[in-house]
């Protein structure tokens, strides 16, 4: 048998592309959006379909088994494999013609969808298959997987919109594919010709989603056209490799409505979705109150809710009229900015759907409990859809289990994630056990036990309940014609692994920190690159492009390196620590991912074990020891000299890009400045009737630019409130945590703790960072002691402030554009709401935009990063602040942001929130250092 070096070796000498048979490209592929773990031998990255060949090839030469993947989000383990990985996404990512008369493209696998959607919307096209990970997912899995989404009840899945396949089998050999016998391999023709009677017969009846097993091989009956592409989607990776593609397009309404229908039920809901088919719907999606929560509100009445896409607002109306006697309520969506705003909830709904409320995760990561893929996406002939959902909640509440459904009602396809113990033997069990039950009751309603993502794993040992042997045996048959070496993506679909074999849990150890990793189910939002909305996750990706440096990478890495057979250096692994590098410790991922990840907390604790009992980097001593720095520069009353030392030598530890210096300390800090005031003291100076609030005086305040304190103590006095500071010095922490000092952390913590005593009044908190750590890192940190839970609940912003205890202030009218950033953790952990609510009363129009300014505190100075924090900078801040209008306000409440707006803006000043509205008062501020 070749060895793994033998066969790396090999294949580097025949191919163009990448070959990586290191424990990181292992790593990152050892999982998809599934349940289960499959470790492959090595990653290879083709160049083009030549190399493709080459790669199976070799492989085939060496018997090592082939995996084909595109962006890793298939939910039932066919994207994961024991072989050589092949990735489709790095080269093989083009659109490759568009033919607007014929109205078809032509792309390669990796090209993602959202790519080829914007690449053809200005032709008035559109490619119909829409899954809910569009932003991700590449053609080339969607053809594997074939694909559906929200709009197939209008266009059809992905084989219905595939008219040509140019295929590379095991051995190298090509196939080009469409309809027709043309381009078959040797022995099709032959197997079908001689089962003409159990393809017309055996197969079930057909329904739009019958997608389980190799669903379309009664297309190569000669009635249906011998439809050979049609057939070979769905396959899952298990036949050959798609290396160009063919798509037709459809064309796009130009101005669609969304109708949303309210129901006292789930059943309700389901039993209408069927009768609103003849109407001509887009779409028909359903969903109910216990996925939804709170959302629900800015719903139409009801507990279960269809939201059905029309083609034009005549279309809609009708159905509405035609709807209201089943329907409890109804809302129409015209504006196209509120309908993205109501899909947004459906598309993460596949992580949202993994967080239950209360319990506890039956996989270690405690904060509640946790779904899992395993029956994600069966399907119903629409009409028996009420029926089949309400003995299925039957079936989860006998097995003591808990779900929420939701998907394609007008299709008959129920999307759930259900809290399955996936850890203990009993769980298992059960898991097993439920699968069986729910795939006769699917069975038993005429349904596909996948209705859009494909078997894989999950489900393919039991697709003799739904074929019956003599078809999963001609299934067998038709896999071993296009691959008799059996190299394909072997135990998918045919001759498959057990449903309860290889689940990616077992090798977790129980502890809270794998259950945070484990939290990652892979649905992979973190690798999209577009910049619509106020998103952040995640900068590195978006500038790197690379697995390694998304949420999902670091979290598969991580898993891993707890696993410890791939990644065998545990804390101290180099591939971890590389990954996490390119961090920005942004939070990003904190709220935009669906299941709430914390890489930057992960990365906290990983830099904290990882340097345990070592000489740390020098940044780790200047950088994250900056408040003590700045504290002894300060009480020596060094600022001068020490701005005037630091343009002359550089600071230790801080990348040359910038100079290896830090911005200029202010020469009067901005306590010294309230302590030499009339009223200075840490005691609350009233201002009026109103309440009194604590100022907090960060380091950056402090220190950096006191001219944000000096304008914020304005601020407040002008809306009536009474002003204090802490009695001593205090410090949330920040720069400890995100070097990964933790043990200094929490000592400076505590400290800061016994300086407040107890709170008993808000605590107003300038820069967002310092707001994040001390509302979410303080209690993650000291969870016993409880002060801590106190302190986080006491801390407001600038603007919330303002908001909640001074509502009836009117601020001064600037009435000027505004530009500038949201800070990437005011957005992960604070909120925005009523910073935009406040500028919108002081006459600031415009908005900030999302991201990451990529300088993120101490990352950005480090050796080795400039080039990604310039990088960050450019998506979407500075071009921003070149499109900003003449005259037009720079707000930046973050330190970094302003540092970052003035290196690299050309010359522009941002300023706090506080400083603009201050200078609207008519007093102007003192002036700043």
């Amino acid at each position: 048998m070749t060895s793994p070096g033998e066969l790396e070796r090999t294949l580097r000498e025949n191919l163009r592309g990448e070959v990586d048979f290191g424990a990181a490209a292992r790593a990152l592929t050892t999982m998809d959006a599934s349940n289960y773990r499959r470790v492959p031998v090595g990653v290879v990255a083709p160049r083009d379909a030549e190399d493709v060949a080459a790669a199976l090839a070799v492989c085939a030469a060496a018997g090592v088994p082939v995996v084909p993947r595109g962006g890793g989000t298939s939910i039932a383990g066919q994207a994961t494999g024991t072989g050589v990985v092949l990735d489709l996404t790095r080269h093989m990512n083009a659109l490759v013609s568009v033919d607007r008369a014929a109205g078809t493209a032509v792309v390669q696998p990796g090209l993602v969808l959202d790519r080829l959607r914007d690449a053809v919307r200005p032709h008035g096209l559109t490619f119909g298959p829409d899954p809910s990970t569009h932003s991700r997912c590449t053609l080339g899995g969607m053809i594997g997987n074939n694909a559906c989404g929200a709009h197939s009840v209008a266009w059809g899945t992905t084989a219905d919109n595939v008219s040509e396949l140019t295929v590379a089998a095991y051995a190298g050999t090509t196939h080009r594919i469409g309809t027709g016998w043309d381009g078959a391999p040797a022995g099709l023709r032959e197997l079908v010709t001689a089962h003409l009677g159990l393809l017309r017969t055996g197969m079930p009846p057909g329904f739009s989603r019958r997608i389980s097993g190799y669903g379309g091989l009664d297309a190569l009956l000669p009635e249906h056209g011998v439809q050979l592409a049609r057939a070979f989607c769905g396959s899952e990776g298990t036949l050959g490799v798609v290396t160009e593609a063919v798509v037709r397009l459809v064309e796009t309404p130009p101005a669609p409505v969304l109708a949303v229908l309210g129901y006292a039920d789930e059943s309700a809901a389901a039993d209408a979705a069927a009768g609103l088919l003849p109407h001509g719907p887009l779409t028909v999606e359903g969903m109910a109150q216990d996925l939804l929560g709170g959302v629900a509100a800015d719903l139409p009445r009801g507990g279960a809710w269809l939201f059905v896409e029309m083609r034009d607002e005549g279309a809609a109306r009708a159905l509405l009229r035609a709807a209201a006697p089943d329907a409890a309520d109804s809302l129409l969506v015209t504006d196209p900015a509120a309908q993205r705003a109501l899909w947004r909830i459906r598309e993460d709904a596949a992580g949202t759907a993994t967080r239950m409320p209360g319990g506890t995760s039956r996989t270690g990561s405690g904060g509640g409990g946790m779904a899992w893929p395993g029956w994600e996406d069966c399907a119903v002939p629409p009409v028996r859809l009420g029926a089949y959902l309400r003995e299925f909640r039957a079936l989860l509440a006998a097995h003591g289990l808990r779900g929420s459904p939701y998907g394609h009602f007008g299709e008959g396809c129920v999307h759930v994630r259900i809290d399955f113990d996936l850890v203990s033997a009993a769980g298992v069990a059960r898991f097993r056990d439920f699968s069986e039950e729910v795939a006769d009751l699917v069975v038993a309603h005429g349904g596909s036990l996948s209705g859009e993502h494909g078997d894989g794993q999950a489900r393919a040992e039991l697709l003799p309940k739904m074929y019956g042997p003599e078809v999963v045996r001609l299934f067998g048959a038709y896999k071993d014609v296009w691959d008799p070496a059996g190299g394909m993506n072997p135990g998918m679909l045919v001759r498959p692994d057990r449903l309860d074999e290889n689940l990616r849990f077992a090798v977790l150890p129980a502890t809270s920190f794998a259950g945070g990793i484990a939290r990652c189910v892979g649905v992979a939002k973190c690798r999209s690159t577009d910049t619509g909305g106020a998103s952040v996750m995640c900068p590195s990706y978006r500038v790197t492009g690379e697995e390694r440096h998304s949420t999902r990478g670091r979290a598969r890495l991580l898993h891993e390196m707890l696993a410890g057979d791939v990644v065998r250096d545990g804390w101290r692994s180099a591939e971890v620590a590389e990954a996490l590098d390119l961090c920005l410790g942004c939070k990003g991922c904190r709220s935009d991912c669906p299941v709430g990840v914390d890489m930057a907390a992960y990365k906290a604790e990983f830099l904290d074990r990882h340097w345990a009992g070592r000489i740390r980097p020098l940044s780790h001593y200047t950088l994250g020891g900056l408040p003590g720095w700045l504290r002894l520069i300060a009480g020596l009353r060094a600022a001068g000299a020490a701005n005037a030392l630091a343009r002359r030598v550089p600071v230790p530890g801080l990348g040359r890009e910038r100079g290896g210096r830090l911005p200029e300390l202010a020469r009067e800090t901005f306590t010294r400045w309230w302590g030499r005031r009339p009223s200075g003291g840490p005691s609350p100076e009233p201002a009026g009737p109103g309440r009194s609030v604590t100022l907090w005086p960060d380091t950056f305040t402090e220190y950096l630019n006191p001219a944000a304190g000096r304008a914020a103590v304005q601020v407040l006095r002008a809306a009536g409130l009474g002003v204090g500071l802490p009695a001593g010095p205090v410090c949330c922490g920040l720069t400890y945590v995100s070097t990964g000092r933790l043990g200094r952390a929490r000592r400076v913590l505590r400290r800061t703790l016994d300086v407040l005593g107890d709170v008993d009044a808000p605590l107003v908190v300038l820069e967002p960072s310092c707001a994040a750590a001390l509302r979410a890192d303080l209690p993650a940190l000291l969870p016993d002691d409880p002060r801590a839970a106190r302190l986080a609940a006491a801390v407001r912003t600038f603007a919330e402030t303002l908001e909640e205890y001074a509502p009836a202030w009117r601020p001064p009218r600037l009435d000027r554009a505004v530009v500038g950033q949201t800070h990437c953790h005011q957005h992960a952990v604070l909120g925005d709401g009523p910073d935009r609510r406040l500028r919108e009363r002081a006459g600031l129009s415009g908005g900030l935009s999302g991201g990451c300014c990529g300088l993120a505190g101490n990352f950005g100075f480090e050796p080795g990063h400039h080039e990604v924090s310039v990088a960050c900078a450019q998506e979407q801040l500075l071009p921003s602040l070149r499109a900003a209008p003449p005259g037009a306000l720079i707000q930046a409440d973050g330190f970094s942001c302003r540092t970052q707006i003035a290196q690299l803006g050309g010359g522009a000043r941002a300023r706090h929130l506080a400083e603009l509205l201050a200078e609207g008062l008519g007093r102007e501020p003192e002036a700043g250092p």
